[in-house]
C-alpha cells in the first residue's frame, strides 16, 4: 500500500500523532506531527501526516506562523479550512506570548514594553507606531495604533497620538515602533519624531514617559539613550 495514500487510522496505533500525544506528551512530537493533529484530515493523495512533512520541509516554523490566509492557501493540500486552522493556532500562540494573569497589564520598564509588544510585532514588514496610554499606575489602559509605514517627523502628528489619550483621560504614554530590519538602533527620524511628541505631550499635560524601538529580539529604549526628558 502507497504510504502517501494510507489513513491515519490505517497506521500502527504507535505511530499516529494522536496516540503519540497521549501517551508521551505533546513534547515528544515533531512539528509535522503537532500539525498533523490539528488539521486531522490530508488528500485523496496524501495523508496528513506526509502532508504535514511537506509543509515543514518547504517552511520553517517561523515562515508558516508569517504567513497569511492567502498564502497559507498556496500550499499543495491546504484549503481555506485547513488555513483557517493554521493561522488561528499561530495566532493563539501569539496572544499566550502576551497574556498576562494581572487585570490591566503593568509596565515597569521598557523590557515591559517589549515582551507585550514584541509577539505582536515581529512578523509585520512595516513600521507600525503604537502608543500605550496608561493610567497614574502605568496600567495600559489601551493600545493605539498611531501609524503604518516609516516614521517620520512631518507625517507623525501630536494630534493623531493624544487624540486617543486626551479621549482615554489617561496619564501618560510609551511609544512603540518596530523596525522591520531587525536591528533596533534608532533612526534620525525616530528621535525627531520622540522629541516632537515629548514637547506636544508637555503642552498637553501627558508625559511621554519612553519610545522603545522593537528588532529582532532585541530592542533600544530612547529614554534610556537619553532622548526622553
Amino acid at each position: 500500500m502507497d504510504d502517501y495514500k494510507i489513513c491515519i487510522r490505517e497506521m500502527p496505533e504507535d505511530e499516529r500523532p494522536r496516540e503519540r500525544l497521549l501517551k508521551y506528551g505533546p513534547e515528544a512530537l515533531s512539528n509535522a506531527e503537532l500539525l498533523a493533529i490539528i488539521l486531522r484530515t490530508g488528500s485523496r493523495k496524501e495523508n496528513v501526516v506526509n502532508m504535514c512533512s511537506r509543509i515543514f520541509s518547504e517552511y520553517s516554523l517561523k515562515r508558516l506562523s508569517q504567513a497569511n490566509i492567502k498564502q497559507l492557501m498556496q500550499i499543495h493540500g491546504i484549503g481555506a479550512a485547513k488555513a483557517a486552522q493554521i493561522a488561528a493556532v499561530f495566532e493563539l500562540a501569539r496572544k499566550l506570548e502576551g497574556f498576562t494573569d494581572e487585570p490591566k497589564r503593568k509596565i515597569r520598564s521598557p523590557a515591559d514594553v517589549y515582551s507585550l509588544l514584541y509577539p505582536k510585532m515581529r512578523e509585520h514588514k512595516r513600521e507600525r507606531l503604537v502608543a500605550l496610554l496608561l493610567d497614574t499606575k502605568n496600567h495600559v489602559l489601551r493600545e493605539e495604533v498611531i501609524s503604518i509605514g516609516s516614521l517620520n517627523a512631518n507625517i507623525v502628528h501630536p494630534r493623531e497620538v493624544f487624540k486617543a489619550a486626551l479621549m482615554e483621560s489617561c496619564a501618560s504614554v510609551i511609544l512603540s515602533h518596530n523596525h522591520p530590519s531587525g536591528d533596533p538602533t534608532p533612526s534620525r527620524e525616530d528621535i525627531a519624531v520622540t522629541e516632537k511628541l515629548v514637547e506636544g505631550g508637555k503642552l498637553l499635560g501627558i508625559d511621554v514617559l519612553d519610545h522603545v524601538v522593537i528588532g529582532d529580539g532585541r530592542y533600544v529604549s530612547l529614554k534610556d539613550e537619553g532622548y526622553v526628558r
